[in-house]
Order: structure tokens, then sequence, then C-alpha cells
């Protein structure tokens, strides 16, 4: 089938490369002309374990190209994937979807024939009705179809999610539009993946339902390791008792820092947005909210007691600053919060990420990249495991230490206390 992908951040890029690899002819569009002709070279422009590999083989195999001229891209294509950015509105908590109403202008302007127009982007409910609208002032509702297909990616293992997906919903009550899609998923559906045809709306409410029960998950389990650190309690033996009830399930209940990225801080505000504007109170999710924004203060008074209340010119090394492993995405990371306090506080911080430099932090005082654990480590009194990285999974912290021992705040958990403490560390993890 001949797809266009508008948009090339993380959604459309690496759907775009996975349905070209399944063997569809596919254009990614971008109104960005740099990153076009870095595409053209193979260079991705954001960091996805195995994307670039993707990439450079169906480029050559010309099953995916490059464009830039959005109005030709549109026309030479039969289904239309719109994968803009939706986030959230300056001083406010609905989506900002602005891109969304520009993007379905100009399709409208350029449709020669019958075309399937699908949001993949994170849409607020009633997002493809504003479309349909849009669409209409031009053309005649025969020539189009518009559908919510959600997308259900994770940032570091967006490939194999793309591949081996848990369900793939399409929302439309139009039979031949249906047809057609079950047709292009039909690859993923023969690998197990579930098929689930709803209503357009109810698409656009199953991925920000979705998120926001996970990042319920994390903030709950988040208390409840507050609660196990006054009760003497492992919050992992609490994660894996519940973890084990099916009902329940062992995913998200992993105690750590505040929830980040692209998806559950801006869908959770969007979806709060969406009920006020349907006078419905989601109470459950305004409090995850709220305990979510108030986690890194938490972790701040954890550091501030560990450093025996004196935060001044102490050296702090944080391994980790992306709000989570396997991506370069600093999108709401907890480190956001936590270094610019510290930092105010007069502390000295270096930081080691395998993904390298930040510019959020360039502007700060006292705040250094480095580019090598041993680097980032040396001659502090704390190193703050901040992210999960595998390589931060197996340090020897002995042959790291030049003088006096450090303290190690291990906020993933990802060593064992007796371990560490067994080399002579003092050693503070979460929930224990």
């Amino acid at each position: 089938m001949k797809l266009c992908m508008i948009g090339t951040g993380y959604v459309g890029l690496v759907s775009g490369v996975c349905f070209a690899d399944l063997g569809n002819d596919v254009i990614c569009v971008d109104k960005d002309i740099s990153k076009i002709n870095l595409l053209k070279k193979g260079k991705v422009p954001i960091y996805e374990p195995g994307l670039s590999e993707l990439v450079i083989k169906n480029y050559k195999n010309k099953r995916l190209s490059f464009s830039s001229d959005l109005k030709k891209s549109i026309i030479e294509s039969d289904i239309i994937f719109i994968c803009v950015g939706t986030p959230t509105k300056k001083g406010g908590s609905s989506a900002d979807l602005r891109q969304i109403y520009k993007v379905s202008k100009e399709i409208s302007s350029s449709i020669n024939k019958f075309k399937i127009i699908i949001t993949k982007s994170t849409v607020p409910v009633t997002t493809g009705d504003e479309i349909e609208k849009i669409l209409s002032k031009k053309n005649k509702k025969k020539k189009f179809s518009v559908v919510s297909n959600p997308e259900f990616l994770r940032e570091g293992e967006a490939i194999r999610d793309f591949i081996y997906p848990d369900r793939v919903v399409i929302g439309t009550n139009d039979k031949k539009t249906g047809k057609i899609l079950k047709s292009l998923y039909s690859p993923l559906i023969s690998k197990g993946a579930s098929y689930l045809q709803t209503s357009r709306r109810a698409a656009e409410l199953i991925k920000y339902a979705s998120n926001a029960f996970l990042a319920t998950k994390i903030t709950f389990i988040n208390e409840i390791a507050n609660l196990c650190e006054k009760t003497g309690i492992n919050v992992e033996d609490i994660s894996i008792g519940m973890g084990l009830d099916k009902r329940i399930g062992s995913r998200f209940l992993r105690a750590g820092p505040a929830y980040g990225g692209s998806c559950f801080p801006k869908d959770t505000k969007a979806i709060i947005s969406t009920a006020d504007k349907f006078k419905t109170n989601l109470s459950v999710i305004k409090s995850v909210i709220k305990s979510n924004e108030n986690r890194s203060k938490i972790l701040l008074d954890r550091i501030y007691q560990i450093l025996n209340k004196k935060i001044k010119n102490k050296k702090i090394a944080f391994l980790g600053v992306t709000f989570k492993a396997n991506t370069d995405d600093m999108r709401d990371s907890s480190s956001l919060k936590m270094i610019p306090w510290l930092s105010k506080k007069g502390a000295i911080i270096t930081y080691f990420d395998p993904t390298g430099y930040k510019d959020e932090f360039s502007s700060l005082k006292n705040v250094t990249n480095k580019t090598t654990i041993k680097e980032a480590v040396q001659g502090s009194n704390l190193v703050v495991i901040h992210t999960e990285w595998n390589d931060f999974k197996s340090i020897n912290f002995k042959s790291l230490v030049n003088g006096k021992k450090f303290i190690i705040f291990d906020m993933r958990n990802i060593y064992s206390s007796s371990k560490i403490k067994d080399q002579g560390f003092k050693y503070y993890s979460v929930g224990k």
C-alpha cells in the first residue's frame, strides 16, 4: 500500500520505517528540510535502538522515501497518517492541536481521490470530528474517511512494540475503511496482535485511558514505597506480591522517580481537560498528577537527609538524566527538577548519560557533563543512580573510588543493598 506519514518525530518515523519494512511504499514528510536531508543520508534525529539500521535498509530498497513536499506526497498516497505533535498548551492542561488542524487544512486541498486520513498522534475525544469538518469544507464525504489509530510505542522499545503489539485499535464505523486497515495490519495480526475496531471517539479515548492507568500504577507504587520506608518493608516484596495477581500484573509496579516522557505527563493532563469539557470529575487521575508532581520533592528531601542536611559545596554525581533508559528524551524527566534545585542550593553537580550532553542544564551554575562514569563520580560525596541504563547495572564502585568513599542513592533499586554495603559503601534505595 502507498502510505504517507506526516511528521518525522518519534511516532511518524518509527511507524513509517516499520510499515516500509513490512513491504509498503512509505513517504515520510516533514517541513524541516534539514531533518529530511539528514534522513536521506541515514542519520536519525532521535535515539531509538535499531531504528537507524531499518532506515538505511528500507531507503536503499526504495520502500522508504523522505520529502518536504506535503502536497505531492498526499496526492501520491492512499493512506495518510497524521503524526504531528500534540503537546500541552502553554499555561494550560489541554492538548495543543494547532499542528493537527493545520495539517488537516493542507490535506483538504490535496485530496485527488479517495483517501483514508488517520490520526496516529494522541488526540482528545472529538478531534476526529473536527478534522472531518475541516475536510468537508472542500471535499465530498465519499472522497475521504477519517480514522483514529492510536500508537502504543514505548520509547526505547518502539520497533519491537510496533512489530509485536498487544493490540491494534482502529476507530471507524466505515466497513470499507476497516477492511483496508485490517489488511494493512494483517502481518502484525498474524503474529498474535489483537485487532479491535471501535468507534472513532472510543479509539481516541482508549489511548488516553491506557496512559492514565499506567501512570496511576507508577504513582501508586511510589506512594506505597513511601510507606515501606517508614515501616521497614521492602517495596520489591510488595510489587512481586501484587504483580502475581493476574488482575493487576507486575508491569509498571517499580518504585522510583516520578513518571516523565512524551506521553504520561501530557496525556493525564489532557484527559482531565477533556473530562472538564464534558463536566466529569476524574478525581483519581487528578490525584495521580498531584502526587507525581510532588515525587521529586520527596526524593530531594531524601537527598537532603542522606547528606545530613548539608547541600552547599557537596559534590553530587547523577548517573543518567533521561526520564528512562534507552531514550534521549528529557521531557518531564525528574532530573529537570532535581538538578536545578540542588544547584541552586549550592551543590556541585556532575552527570553522565549514555546519550550525552543535555542543553537543558547549560545555563545552570556548577553543573557539568562528563563523558564517562568514572569522570562523573570522581571525588563525589553522593552518587545518584537516576536512570536504569544497562551501563549502570554492573558497576564496580570500588574501582571508581579515589580517596574517601562516596554514598550511593539508587533511585531505581538496581543493586542489592547487602552487596554494596559489604563493599563498604553507604547505600540508600527507594521503598526499603
